[in-house]
């Protein structure tokens, strides 16, 4: 859980300015058109809002276009972080867990130990390495593989794995997304409206995530979350504290 919310606090400001999701055909060229147009699809009311002008700037010697691929990437990616930590809060809170253990030896999931971040903090540090080092996995395959989102290729879409076989340890019978290929046949307009509704979700997901941990860190922080989180005594950034 603590590794789900550290991620999602790396978005930082881009979380909050108008990146898109991915779309059909996204190019370089007319690459803030597109961050416009999904603005309003987002939010019809606010519409286009980058108040710290992220879309206008440039990083690393890069473009400006190369600089919104990656905004629009950070966003995605974060909010989808965001959503599995939201839920996975949710689901820890109520005590739901893996019916097996978690090690060999026989040790349990850590369900009874408190709150999500405590759950956290009672994992052996070799199931926390595991996990560290597999979403580090995850992260290389998408920045090695496919065409970079800061080279023209489409912000947040993840590379499969069957196209790439070089590029993990041993064959993978599913891809990361949509494993089961449910969405194939899906219209492309049915997509769009897709991606905008994760961009939403994701955005309240960030949100939502660190609402929880700031009630639970300074207490009455979140009016509407008082005496619904437990006070926490721990580090939420410290994955290993």
């Amino acid at each position: 859980m603590k590794l789900a919310i550290t991620a999602t606090l790396v978005s930082g400001a881009a979380a909050f300015t108008t990146q898109s999701a991915p779309r059909v055909s996204t190019g370089l060229n007319g690459a803030m058109e597109d961050l416009k147009e999904v603005a309003e699809k987002s939010n019809p009311v606010l519409k286009y809002y980058d108040p710290l002008e992220l879309a206008t700037t440039t990083i690393w010697g890069e473009s400006n276009e190369a600089t919104i691929g990656f905004l629009r990437q950070s966003e995605i990616k974060h909010g989808r972080v965001a959503m599995a930590a939201f839920v996975g809060y949710i689901v820890q809170s109520n005590g739901i867990h893996w019916p097996w253990p978690m090690t060999s030896e026989g040790t349990p999931f850590p369900f009874d130990a408190g709150s999500p971040p405590e759950q956290w903090d009672a994992l052996p540090d070799a199931a926390k390495w595991q996990i560290i080092l597999f979403v580090g996995f995850l992260e290389q395959f998408s920045e090695a593989n496919g065409t970079h989102y800061m080279r023209g290729g489409t912000p947040g879409a993840y590379p499969k794995f069957t196209d790439h076989p070089e590029g993990i340890p041993h064959p993978v019978p599913f891809n990361l997304f949509d494993p089961f290929g449910l969405s194939k046949n899906r219209s492309e307009e049915a997509k769009a409206k897709g991606r905008i509704a994760e961009i939403n979700n994701g955005r309240l997901a960030m949100i939502g995530i660190i609402g929880f941990l700031s009630e639970q860190k300074v207490a009455g922080s979140v009016p509407l979350l008082q005496g619904i989180v437990p006070p926490y005594a721990g580090e939420p950034m410290a994955p290993f504290g």
